[in-house]
Order: structure tokens, then sequence, then C-alpha cells
């Protein structure tokens, strides 16, 4: 959507069901605000609903993970800051994708990247 020095802003949509991979990132921190739908948060050890008109921090290092346990499209923005906001940024623990192997690499499972 919108990207300068520091911070990046996307728009991302999962579908009813779905949900990303478990990861986290070593030079990032994430801000995500609900714009639809109802969004399950797993931050650390930590497991949250986020609602339509809420947010939440995701700070560097944080393992998370997003998931929509609704039955209409989840889509919020995400802000992300840091000193470096590359997708290969990413190491992940979990991945319905089968690239878990807490290696950076490419996130491509985000299906409104």
């Amino acid at each position: 959507m919108h990207e300068g020095d520091g911070f990046k802003v996307k728009h991302i949509t999962v579908q009813p069901g779905q949900r990303l991979s478990l990861q986290s990132h070593r030079r990032r921190a994430e801000h995500w605000v609900v714009v639809r739908g109802v969004a399950r948060v797993t931050r650390d050890a930590e497991t949250f609903l986020v609602h339509e008109n809420q947010s939440t921090f995701i700070p560097k290092g944080a393992r998370h993970r997003l998931e929509n346990p609704g039955e209409t499209s989840l889509e919020l923005i995400e802000v992300q800051t840091g000193d470096y906001l590359g997708e290969d940024d990413i190491v992940r623990f979990d991945d319905v994708y089968g690239r878990a192997d807490s290696q950076p690499g490419p996130d491509t499972g985000n299906p409104s990247d």
C-alpha cells in the first residue's frame, strides 16, 4: 500500500478458517488494525481475539500468528516499523504451506501482499 523510510503499510486479507505461519521478525515490529472481521492473534505464549476497530502490537522478535476464526473475510492494516523491512526477515516455526524451517525466507503465504 505505502512505504517510506523505516515503515511499510500493507492491507492483509485472510479467508475464513485460514491462518498464516507462526513466525517472528528480527528487525521489525508490526501494528495490526482490524478493519473487517475478527482476528485470532497468537503473540508468544498468549492467544486473543481482536475485533473490528481494535488493534494490537507485535514487538520485534515475538513469535506471532494471525488466524481468521470467523465466517467472513478478515481484513486488517499492518504497519511495519524497523530498520529493515525486507520480506526475507521472517523466521517460520510452523507453517501450513510447508515452509517452516526456522530460517529467514520470503513469505508468500500472505494472500494479499
